[in-house]
C-alpha cells in the first residue's frame, strides 16, 4: 500500500488519541455524511463514513490521504475527493475488520488521484 496514501497528513494531528467519530465529512462538493468509525493505524489509516441519504445509507471507506483537513472545533473533516469520486470506490461492507484485498483494492481506486 502507498504510505502516503494511507496515513494522515502531519498538519492533521495525532488521531489516535483523538475521537472524530461524528464529525461531519465534506467533499470538495458538499456534504457526504459522518465519520462512523476511524483507524490511525500507521501505514494503514482510513475513515469510515456513514453517508445516510446521501447514497443510500451506504457506507464509504476513505483512506486517511485523502483527508485534507480537521476542524476540531468546527467538527469537520474536509476531504480531497468529489461526491462521484466517492460514490464510484469500490463497494464497501461493513465489517469489524477490513480485508486486506478490498484495502488493496481502494487503494488501486484512489492511488491515480493523489
Amino acid at each position: 500500500m502507498s504510505e502516503q496514501l494511507w496515513n494522515h497528513h502531519p498538519d492533521n494531528g495525532d488521531l489516535a488519541d483523538r475521537d472524530i467519530i461524528g464529525y461531519t465529512v465534506q467533499a470538495t462538493d458538499g456534504k457526504i455524511g459522518k465519520v462512523d468509525r476511524h483507524s490511525a493505524e500507521v501505514d494503514a489509516a482510513y475513515l469510515v463514513v456513514d453517508t445516510g441519504p446521501w447514497i443510500f445509507g451506504r457506507q464509504v471507506l476513505l483512506p486517511a490521504g485523502t483527508v485534507l483537513r480537521i476542524d476540531h472545533e468546527e467538527r469537520t473533516v474536509l476531504v480531497g475527493r468529489s461526491k462521484d469520486e466517492i460514490k464510484g470506490a469500490p463497494e464497501f461492507v461493513s465489517e469489524h475488520e477490513v480485508p486486506a484485498d478490498y484495502l488493496n483494492s481502494l487503494g488501486t481506486y484512489y492511488r491515480p488521484m493523489i
